[in-house]
């Protein structure tokens, strides 16, 4: 996948997962009770800090805060952008 957006510094764009449409019990979540997943793939990333180079690489499955972030639509598609800081654990 190529993205055309080159985040700045130690910025990263993040592609978040589906939300999940059944719980583990087989219940069914309506449209108006799903959470803002917070887990996604990493699509592109910035050059890092002068002294930091980033800890993330494209491609890599990522947790974030459920209000990290801003969210970006570009070319139909939703994404999020945040700084490496807000990235709580690599999968």
């Amino acid at each position: 996948m190529a993205l055309n957006i080159k985040p700045l510094s130690d910025r990263v764009i993040i592609e978040p997962a589906a939300a999940e449409t059944q719980t583990a019990s087989g219940i069914i979540i309506p449209d108006t009770a799903k959470e803002k997943p917070q887990k996604g793939t990493v699509v592109a990333v910035g050059n890092g800090k002068k002294d930091e180079p980033l800890t993330v690489k494209v491609g890599d499955t990522v947790l974030y805060g459920k209000y990290a972030g801003t969210d970006l639509k570009f070319e139909n598609k939703d994404y999020l952008i945040m700084r490496e800081d807000d990235i709580l654990a690599i999968i």
